[in-house]
């Protein structure tokens, strides 16, 4: 079977309107000489553009989706949020959440953002593909069931999982998030249900500040079900490795879900504006292999992969087509020219030994 790929074109059309980063041109901030909100189409449309050239896509079984339905999103979302949302999107645009601007026309992008989720994750588990890609934009793992946040309009994951567990194709789902930024929105939604696991590796109080703390386990039934690994800021490649075989593979595995879904933010990167952890494409390609011996061994290779952060537009595309490549088992040669460069500003051992130890303190706390 195939990896699917799950894109379309509407979704680069999104827009966040005029920024400096993230702050709203006007007052004191002014318009930038270039580029402009981080949330741009350029990292995403990047990625598919190197994927086209070096004859990846060519490789993959290329899909769209139909837009997440209203039942879908109220699934997971307030009624009022959506009706506050949308009847902004239909006018000029505007902002209902914290660091979440929108363009008009914002909301059926985002019901099709999270579409292409949902047909992901549907399509992995009645076996039409072996594993799949959703290039989704907006993304999604920010948003809380009533209110946007961070980028993100529509909780993406969770209106696909939602959807799935609704329609009997699953019972238990492991959501693996190595965004930068914690991913509280899903963690969130599912805080107290024992049937989804969320595991978010993330930079410690970049965003939302104060979360993803080892202290939120999950609540009621869902307890222990909530498993965070807060990094230190430059722990670069080793950390992240080291933590996913001495934190997340022992949670996934002792969990057994018959689903895993990655929430891949790119934003880790060695360049990334809104982030400082060094990671490079070959941390997402080892990380990725991970994620599928895990799924080979729990639930017939099943994995779905939902695009989330990422703003460094010339590097996100070598880190998103290395992890692609494992998906589908095709290796085109391409080479990455930030690699050298990111390999050479890792942090030394005495550094790598320290987060370490963190990691290892953090495993206990779990009883790993």
């Amino acid at each position: 079977m195939t990896t699917a790929f799950f894109h379309d074109e509407r979704c680069l059309w999104h827009t966040a309107g005029e920024h400096a980063l993230t702050l709203p041109v006007g007052g004191w901030v002014q318009p930038p000489a270039s580029g402009g909100h981080p949330e741009s189409p350029e990292s995403k449309r990047r990625l598919k553009a190197l994927m086209d050239v070096s004859g990846l896509t060519r490789q993959l079984e290329n899909r769209t989706a139909e837009p997440a339905t209203e039942e879908d999103l109220l699934r997971v979302h307030d009624r009022d949020y959506l009706a506050r949302f949308k009847a902004q999107s239909d006018d000029r645009g505007g902002e209902v959440g914290f660091y979440a601007p929108f363009g008009k026309g914002s909301y059926e992008i985002a019901q099709l953002s999270a579409g292409l989720a949902k047909a992901a994750v549907e399509g992995v588990l009645k076996g039409e593909f072996r594993n799949a890609y959703s290039l989704s934009r907006p993304p999604g793992h920010h948003c809380l069931p009533d209110q946007a946040m961070g980028f993100c309009l529509l909780s993406n994951i969770s209106i696909a999982v939602e959807a799935a567990l609704t329609a009997g194709l699953t019972e238990r789902v492991a959501i693996i998030d190595w965004d930068v930024h914690h991913g509280n929105g899903t963690q969130a939604i599912f805080y107290d249900r024992p049937e989804v696991l969320t595991v978010s590796l993330h930079q410690e109080n970049c965003f939302p500040p104060g979360s993803g703390t080892v202290e939120e386990r999950g609540e009621g039934a869902g307890e222990g079900a909530a498993v965070n690994v807060p990094l230190v800021p430059g722990g670069g490649h080793d950390a992240y490795m080291y933590a996913m075989r001495r934190i997340v593979e022992p949670s996934v595995m002792a969990f057994k879900p018959d689903l895993i879904v990655v929430a891949s933010g790119f934003d880790a990167n060695g360049v990334d504006p809104l982030a400082r952890m060094l990671l490079h494409s070959e941390s997402y390609r080892e990380m990725m292999r991970m994620v599928m011996a895990m799924a080979d061994a729990l639930c017939n290779g099943r994995v779905a992969v939902t695009h989330e952060g990422g703003y460094a537009e010339t590097c996100v595309p070598f880190c998103g087509h290395a992890l692609i490549e494992v998906m589908s088992g095709h290796n085109m040669g391409v080479e990455d020219p930030f690699l050298e460069l990111f390999e050479a500003q890792q942090p030394t051992a005495r550094f790598a030994a320290f987060q370490r130890g963190l990691i290892d303190e953090m495993a206990d706390l779990y009883g790993l």
